[in-house]
């Protein structure tokens, strides 16, 4: 959502290897304006059978989010006018009730990505979800959540809220997320957490007020609900941004962004430069 159409749709369909017949849908949230461009850039595959591609209006998408998550609206962004305010910047929390009950799985990806592996590797992850594992998401590779959540790290000594892996909590990031819809349809657990009294009531709790909504969100359900999210591999959302390392973080930096491992997704948060190796 953050770059321009054109270099969303090449930077996934470098990442589309048919095998046996498969079709990838290829869901695009953008302006209608921008119709003509995506379909310029993966017209070979749509030709090949290999995709399918859908677009989705975002001002129709988010008078449809809206009810379902402005509680979260209100807490996890910097307001209505600042760049996570929209109601878009949530769709991944409330997916599960505006997609059509056929839409199973389905990977949600920043345009500021640039993949290594297959796609397909993404989609078989699924299949490695617990029973109460509803969304796949990586870790905050930034001590981001460290200085978020001071106040309740300093009230509760010891806590693994904000601490680095492999034993702490740091958070997540959901530039790359595996969305199972119908368990989240069918989550008792995570549909009562849509709720304004429960994201309040967690809010007030771990004195928290985010501004990077959606993974704002999971963030501090991960601290209560553990069993709702499958962790991704670090090396699937390689985060490069490093810009909380000059802000006071030097000496525990390195213990959030390590990541060893090949790299299978590349994520240029912040505006950094990806590598072309």
């Amino acid at each position: 959502l953050a770059v321009s159409p054109e270099e969303c749709a090449s930077s996934k369909t470098s990442s589309i290897r048919p095998e046996n017949g498969e079709i990838l849908h290829l869901h695009l949230v953008s302006d209608p304006g921008s119709k003509a461009i995506a379909e310029g850039i993966v017209g070979t595959w749509q030709q090949k059978g290999a995709l399918k591609l859908s677009f989705h209006d975002p001002a129709h998408l988010t008078e449809t989010l809206f009810p379902i998550v402005k509680p979260m609206q209100e807490k996890f962004s910097a307001g209505k006018n600042a760049y996570y305010g929209d109601s878009i910047f949530f769709l991944s929390v409330g997916m599960h009730k505006i997609f059509p009950a056929d839409t199973k799985h389905v990977v949600q990806l920043d345009c500021d990505l640039k993949f290594r592996s297959d796609i397909r590797e993404l989609f078989d992850m699924f299949d490695e979800f617990e029973p109460k594992n509803v969304i796949g998401i990586a870790q905050e590779q930034q001590p981001v959540y460290r200085h978020t959540f001071w106040q309740y790290r300093n009230e509760h000594k010891g806590t693994k809220v904000g601490e680095p892996p492999p034993n702490g909590q740091p958070g997540f990031n959901s530039g790359v997320l595996l969305l199972d819809l119908d368990k989240m349809r069918a989550s008792d657990l995570y549909n009562s957490l849509l709720n304004g009294t429960v994201v309040r009531t967690m809010s007030e709790e771990f004195h928290f007020k985010g501004h990077l909504g959606d993974q704002d969100y999971f963030t501090l359900l991960s601290f209560r609900y553990p069993e709702l999210f499958h962790v991704l591999p670090c090396t699937w959302n390689r985060q490069l941004c490093i810009w909380w390392k000059d802000k006071g973080y030097q000496e525990v930096f390195d213990l959030y962004h390590h990541c060893a491992g090949e790299v299978n997704i590349y994520h240029g948060n912040c505006n950094t430069p990806i590598p072309d190796r």
